[in-house]
């Protein structure tokens, strides 16, 4: 039998072959939110597929990324109004772009054309810090409401393809966007007026950077695919993690600091978890957003969302992926895939393919009763209690501490480690921004 280690204390699935018997355990996922390297494989690859199969319509679609200075960052990580209130001002620009871009759509009212557009905020960098920016996947045109007879909006569309968008164009969103967006955060009060003029008369952008280089065929549903997964991706990859030595850990960073110093860090483990908490997404906020056409009360959205592909059907056993989704309930969400299907789309391998007779194998038990669980995980010999937490320790012990002089000048007399004492009164050690 073959077993699943990770958090199989707190529940399993159990798999068998129908025709040799043979079968595994498949552990429950701990859902956890922007640390668990298998659940946020998980939901990238579950958001692209979605987004590739029922979302995005097969058009063009390239993608727009916004960096900010430094300076507006912390405000962008700490106030969701300001963060909401830049990617507007970057979409209403990227709208008025494509418009004057798009030849049948440039005498248009600005009130009709409405562009589709799937917002990612990313809250992290290559090498583990903060730093906010967005990546928006928009559709290369704009769509435009037809009237029916009567004059009411009757459901339908017509979409504006755009011509060519030429570098001069993306700098001129880039400058646009720029200005809007300081003015916003002067007008609000996060910026003084002086400031802000200085950061708009600043060479090279300013901080501010503005990337469409990449654009997506209409018919190349693959490459799309594989864009939504970079957008949709986690804060840090585990491939790129290494032990370097006893006591410390490597973080591989593919672009280089400044200077051309090779960027990987290396920390303690307390380091890298400390980095990585910070890197949490915010509770109950939506880790990508629909504007335009594709926004969840826009009454076009029906009508753009059925131009998009049939599902793809896993390369591998697709009969077996049918009988496995007809045993789900008929009222499954469609933005929910099967976790058999994930892994063929991935890795183009069928995981119910029996390893010894090829056979089909399914899902014939969820186990969440805590004597059963311990009872075969015993048997199996697999660990059947959770990890233990370990309390939280004091500071780290002085190294001069470990001299015999030192130890008795600070022993307390209490007998136990000797420790960092800390301040008699407590000190606000915050930064006031």
């Amino acid at each position: 039998m073959r077993h699943a280690f990770a958090n199989s204390a707190y529940g399993f699935a159990r798999v068998r072959c129908e025709a040799c018997g043979h079968d595994f355990l498949v552990a429950f996922s701990c859902k956890g939110r922007g640390v668990c390297p298998s659940c946020n494989t998980r939901r990238m690859v579950e958001t692209a597929a979605h987004l590739s199969d029922h979302i995005f319509p097969k058009l063009p679609v390239r993608q727009w990324v916004l960096s900010l200075p430094k300076r507006l960052r912390y405000f962008l990580q700490n106030d969701p109004k300001a963060l909401n209130t830049a990617l507007r001002i970057f979409l209403r620009v990227i709208l008025a772009s494509l418009q004057a871009h798009c030849p049948s759509a440039v005498a248009l009212d600005r009130k009709r054309v409405q562009l589709a557009a799937c917002a990612f905020i990313h809250r992290f960098g290559s090498s583990l810090n903060r730093h906010v920016h967005f990546h928006i996947c928009v559709v290369d045109g704009v769509f435009e409401a037809v009237d029916g007879d009567d004059g009411d909006e009757s459901g339908k569309v017509t979409f504006h393809a755009l011509a060519h968008l030429s570098a001069e164009a993306i700098a001129q969103v880039q400058n646009e966007a720029k200005r809007r967006i300081v003015r916003a955060f002067v007008k609000r009060g996060l910026l003084d007026s002086i400031d802000g003029e200085v950061m708009l008369l600043a060479r090279h952008g300013g901080g501010f950077s503005v990337d469409a280089s990449v654009c997506i065929a209409a018919d190349d549903r693959a490459g799309l695919e594989r864009l939504l997964r970079y957008c949709a991706r986690p804060p840090f990859a585990m491939e790129r993690l290494h032990r370097k030595g006893q006591d410390h850990l490597l973080y591989h960073c593919p672009k280089p600091q400044s200077g051309g110093k090779q960027g990987d860090l290396i920390l303690t483990p307390c380091e890298f978890i400390a980095k990585i908490a910070a890197l949490v997404p915010p509770p109950r906020m939506h880790r990508h957003r629909y504007f335009g056409v594709l926004a969840p009360n826009s009454p076009l959205r029906a009508a753009v969302t059925a131009m998009a592909p049939m599902p793809v059907t896993p390369p591998v056993a697709p009969q077996i992926a049918a009988d496995q989704e007809a045993q789900t309930n008929a009222k499954r969400s469609p933005a929910r895939y099967l976790w058999a299907k994930l892994i063929a789309r991935i890795y183009e391998v069928f995981p119910l393919l029996c390893l010894h007779c090829g056979g089909q194998m399914r899902l014939i038990a969820f186990i969440n009763d805590g004597a059963e669980i311990r009872k075969i995980l015993d048997h199996i010999g697999v660990e059947s209690s959770p990890p233990k937490i370990s309390q939280a320790r004091g500071p780290p012990l002085w190294d001069a501490c470990d001299d015999a002089e030192e130890k008795d000048y600070f022993d307390d007399g209490a007998g136990d480690d000797i420790g960092q004492k800390g301040p008699d009164d407590d000190v606000d050690q915050s930064v006031n921004w």
